[in-house]
C-alpha cells in the first residue's frame, strides 16, 4: 500500500498539457488537496488575478464601501467624497490594526481606526492622526494606505493586488460586450441578497462541477428540474483564452418555474446563461429568474472554499419568481451541488483513484467536458508556467 500511496502522491505531470483533449486524463488528484500545490496557486494565480468587489450600484454614494478578504489579505473598495472609486489595503498605517470588519457599509466619508483614531479618506489617504503635530518630521502623506488597482467590467468593480497585471479588457476581450448583450439593464441592477457558504472542498472541484452539462440530466432531482427549463438542443459551451460561456435558450413551453406560475408574455430571448472569468468569477441567470447571479469561489485552504452567492435585479420590486428561484437555489440546487462537491473531495483521497478521463467528444457537444479540460489547462499553466512540459 505504501508504494501505491507514493505513486499517487508523486504521479508525474510531464506532458500532461500536451495530451489530445479527446483522449486526455484529468489532473492528478493531488492537485485538489496538496498543500504545496495550493500555495503555488495562491502565489502564482490568485495574487495576480482580478477579484470581484461588487456591482457599481454598491458604490453609488460617497462613503459606501465593500470589504473583500482573500487569504490573509483584506481589501476595501470605496467611493470617496469626490465621487471616485478606489481600493486600498484594510489596515491602519500606525500599528497595523484592521480598519473595517463589516462586509459592506457607509461612512461619512472617513474611516477611523478604532485603536488610536487615525482617520483616512475613502481613498486611503491619511486625513488626521491625534498628536501628530507634536511629532518630529511627521507628514500625513507619508502614511497614506497603499492603493490597489481597480477596473470596471460588465457593471462590476474588480480589484487586483498585482500592479502589473494585464487589464480586464486585455485578459477577457469580448466579455464585457457579452455581459451587456444578455443583461442590457446592467447599469440599473441592485443587490438583492448575498450568501456566503463554506464548503469542505477545493475550489477547483466546485468550478469543475459548474462548467459541464454532462451531469445535468444524470445527477440529482434539482438538476433534472433545471434541465426541464432549458432547451438543450441549443446548449453550447464555448471557451476563450481566459473566459468561457455556457448558454442555452429557455424552454418556452413551460408554464411554471421554481414552483411559481410564469406570466403569459414570456420573453422570447429568455435563456440559461453563464459566463466565467478566470480564475474564479462566474455570472449567470437561470431561465425566467429575472435576476443576475454572481457565483464566486474563494479558496480558504487546500480543501475548503467560501462560495459567495450574489443576486442582483433591475426590477424596482423583487419579482416573486426571483424570490422563488433564489430560495430554490439556496435550499435545493445549491445544497445538491455542494453535496456532490464534498463527495468528490473525499473520493480524491482514495488510493483507488488518481486520474479520470475527460468525456470530450469531437463535436464539443452540450454534454462534453471540454470546458473542464480548458480550465485545468489554465490551472496547470498558472501553477507551473506556460513552459511546463
Amino acid at each position: 500500500m505504501n508504494s501505491f500511496l507514493n505513486r499517487k502522491q508523486q504521479s508525474p505531470i510531464e506532458g500532461w498539457d500536451h495530451q489530445d483533449p479527446e483522449e486526455a486524463f484529468t489532473l492528478p488528484s493531488r492537485y485538489f488537496y496538496d498543500e504545496t500545490l495550493f500555495k503555488a496557486e495562491r502565489d502564482n494565480i490568485f495574487m495576480h488575478a482580478w477579484h470581484v468587489a461588487g456591482h457599481v450600484s454598491e458604490f453609488a454614494e460617497p462613503g459606501q464601501y465593500v470589504v473583500t478578504d482573500l487569504f490573509d489579505q483584506s481589501v476595501v473598495v470605496a467611493k470617496n467624497r469626490q465621487g471616485q472609486i478606489h481600493a486600498f489595503h484594510n489596515v491602519c498605517q500606525h500599528r497595523g490594526n484592521r480598519l473595517l470588519e463589516e462586509r459592506r457599509g457607509t461612512t461619512g466619508g472617513v474611516v477611523r481606526c478604532a485603536y488610536h483614531s487615525w482617520c483616512y479618506e475613502m481613498d486611503g489617504s491619511l486625513r488626521s492622526a491625534p498628536r501628530c503635530e507634536k511629532m518630529k518630521n511627521f507628514e500625513l502623506q507619508q502614511f497614506n494606505i497603499p492603493q490597489i488597482r481597480t477596473e470596471e467590467m460588465g457593471g462590476f468593480i474588480y480589484f487586483n493586488l498585482d500592479p502589473k497585471a494585464p487589464s480586464l479588457r486585455d485578459l477577457f476581450p469580448g466579455a464585457d460586450e457579452e455581459m451587456r448583450r444578455v443583461f442590457p439593464d446592467l447599469a440599473d441592477m441592485r443587490l438583492i441578497e448575498e450568501q456566503d457558504v463554506i464548503v469542505p472542498a477545493n475550489w477547483k472541484v466546485i468550478m469543475d462541477n459548474s462548467i459541464e452539462g454532462y451531469h445535468f440530466k444524470l445527477s440529482g432531482p434539482c438538476h433534472i428540474d433545471l434541465a426541464r427549463l432549458i432547451d438543450f438542443k441549443g446548449y453550447q459551451l464555448s471557451k476563450r483564452d481566459n473566459w468561457w460561456t455556457y448558454i442555452a435558450p429557455a424552454n418556452l413551453t413551460v408554464t411554471e418555474a421554481y414552483g411559481v406560475p410564469l406570466r403569459k408574455d414570456l420573453n422570447p430571448e429568455e435563456c440559461f446563461f453563464n459566463i466565467g472569468m478566470w480564475p474564479n468569477n462566474t455570472f449567470y441567470t437561470f431561465p425566467f429568474s429575472e435576476f443576475l447571479g454572481s457565483f464566486i469561489m474563494i479558496p480558504l485552504d487546500a480543501e475548503r472554499s467560501l462560495l459567495r452567492f450574489g443576486y442582483y435585479s433591475s426590477n424596482p420590486q423583487t419579482a416573486e419568481v426571483s424570490k422563488a428561484c433564489m430560495k430554490w437555489m439556496n435550499e435545493d440546487l445549491g445544497p445538491e451541488d455542494i453535496a456532490l462537491n464534498i463527495s468528490v473531495q473525499k473520493g480524491l483521497h482514495s488510493l483507488g483513484y488518481d486520474q479520470g478521463r475527460y468525456m470530450i467528444d469531437a463535436q464539443r457537444s452540450n454534454e462534453s467536458e471540454h470546458l473542464v479540460h480548458h480550465f485545468h489547462r489554465l490551472v496547470f499553466d498558472g501553477i507551473h508556467g506556460n513552459s511546463a512540459t
